[in-house]
């Protein structure tokens, strides 16, 4: 299993890479450094000796990826892209471009971001696969009909919907939570409560489809009927062998999106005014900080690799005919 591992470390170089030149490319097509410092000085006459300066201090005014005053293999290394990329697998993320250190932010805003992505994930995944348990047990009935219909009315509407809705109804006219903000330690309850429950009820069309399917694939299968003619109860069938078996499939889902929670959720983070890395990054996006969007593009590809491993290794545990040798 280490030669896997390190075999699949290895193979993560070059889509971290190819994922940071797409972040250049796309960023560096509609912004200039000259716009981004016109940005951040924020005066109405900037002059190109100030522009210039900016550009110096924070490391814009070399080339993106070819520089060919450089002497040799510096046309390819010494260019914005190179410097900036060894940075980022280093870890060392630097300074954002209005002088915050990022690793510092990333530190503080992960909690918001999991106080508010742990709680949905958790309740959300026993809630879908619960209900999908219970579908299945009446599946075929107009119960199972009806259910379906409402998932897939669920997803077809916008999570932006919910999340508008959800404010206007439970905080403008019932006024029973915040409309948005955070605050620390237990008082956070008011104001993610509300979040968290859209967030819940926004996934369940998808999650409980998606279960629905894996658990109606097994229940077909020979052990179930063995187990059933040996007089199990349906109950039992779902809730111990079905449920059991069926735990591959969705450890796929699961375990990759674990990393993912650090990450935050952009749009929700960003409508309830929660100071976590979701919001952080739309701010950046919105402010031409290309410091903190390339460290934040970098830190989500990495934690998305690590959850695929992570995926891979679980097979392992759950499933001993599965084996990650060589």
């Amino acid at each position: 299993m280490l030669a896997y591992i390190v075999r699949r470390l290895l193979f993560a170089v070059p889509i971290l890479i190819g994922v940071n030149l797409i972040t250049f490319v796309l960023f560096f097509m509609v912004n200039t450094p000259d716009d981004m410092a016109r940005t951040h000085l924020g005066a109405k006459q900037t002059t190109p000796e100030m522009i210039e300066a900016w550009k110096q201090d924070h490391g814009y005014d070399k080339p993106l990826f070819y520089n060919e005053k450089a002497p040799g293999l510096g046309v390819l290394t010494d260019t914005l892209f190179v410097n900036e990329s060894v940075k980022l697998f280093t870890f060392d993320f630097g300074q954002s471009d209005d002088g915050r250190q990022i690793s510092a932010d990333i530190q503080e805003r992960m909690w918001p971001s999991l106080a508010i992505a742990l709680p949905t994930f958790l309740i959300g995944l026993v809630t879908n696969i619960s209900l999908a348990l219970l579908i299945v047990l009446f599946r075929g009935s107009v119960l199972d009909s009806v259910t379906m219909m409402v998932a897939v009315a669920i997803m077809s509407i916008s999570g932006l919907f919910y999340i508008i809705a959800g404010q206007v109804l439970f905080s403008k006219i019932w006024h029973w939570v915040p409309i948005s903000g955070y605050s620390e330690g237990w008082d956070a309850f008011k104001f993610l409560i509300l979040p968290v429950a859209i967030g819940v009820f926004a996934g369940l069309g998808a999650g409980v489809r998606w279960y629905r399917s894996i658990f109606l694939e097994e229940i077909n299968k020979d052990y179930i009927r063995t187990a059933r003619a040996k007089g199990l109860s349906e109950i039992k069938l779902l809730f111990g062998h079905l449920l059991q078996n069926g735990l591959l499939p969705i450890l796929t889902g699961v375990v990759v999106v674990i990393p993912s929670l650090f990450m935050g959720s952009l749009i929700m983070e960003s409508f309830f005014g929660i100071p976590g890395l979701g919001s952080y990054t739309i701010d950046a996006i919105n402010a031409q900080d290309f410091a903190i969007v390339k460290s934040m593009v970098f830190l989500g590809s990495v934690l998305y690799i690590i959850g695929l491993i992570l995926t891979d290794i679980s097979y392992t545990v759950f499933d001993p005919r599965v084996r990650l040798d060589g």
